[in-house]
């Protein structure tokens, strides 16, 4: 920018009065104002629209970057995954044949026998875990009978609570 001092304003300053007039200085000296004010304004809004850009640009290349990290993490794991269902299927397909040959083989992962198990206890699991069990076993060894909601528990176990029935009004 110009580098303009006290000093070099007030020559400026004479010399426009001396050129061009006392009557039109003001006139004149509005108009350079509003000019130097749409300059400054102009040059602003270059500086943002510029600074805009420089940031569409940036954000561009980086929507760029992620987008080929991700497709590259994509392939890789797309990769990966292939390559162990492949080595699944072939373990599956090597077990069917060692059980085939040699009926329960200790060497193998799980054998029929354990997968048999643990498929029928998991079904007696369930089975325990959804049948009911009938009310009149439930009173011989003091189960529970009805469920009793949180607020009820706390009443039913708060001390004193029991012993006086009285209202306190």
């Amino acid at each position: 920018m110009i580098d303009l001092g006290l000093s070099k304003i007030a020559i400026i300053g004479v010399v426009a009065l001396i050129v061009i007039g006392p009557e039109k200085l003001p006139k004149v000296a509005r108009m350079a104002g509003t000019l130097y004010g749409r300059a400054q304004r102009y040059l602003h809004d270059v500086k943002s629209e510029v600074s805009r850009e420089i940031e569409l640009d940036e954000l561009r290349n980086l929507h760029k970057e992620v987008h080929e990290s991700a497709q590259s993490f994509k392939d890789d794991l797309q990769h990966s995954v292939s390559s162990q269902v492949d080595e699944v299927e072939a373990l599956w397909d090597g077990r069917e044949a060692m059980s085939a040959h040699s009926g329960s083989s200790s060497s193998s992962f799980l054998s029929t026998t354990d997968i048999e198990r643990k498929a029928r206890d998991f079904r007696r699991k369930k089975v325990v875990r959804t049948s009911s069990v009938p009310a009149w076993y439930k009173h011989r060894n003091g189960g529970k009978t009805h469920v009793l909601s949180g607020a009820a528990r706390v009443r039913k176990f708060r001390p004193g609570s029991s012993k006086s029935k009285s209202s306190f009004f």
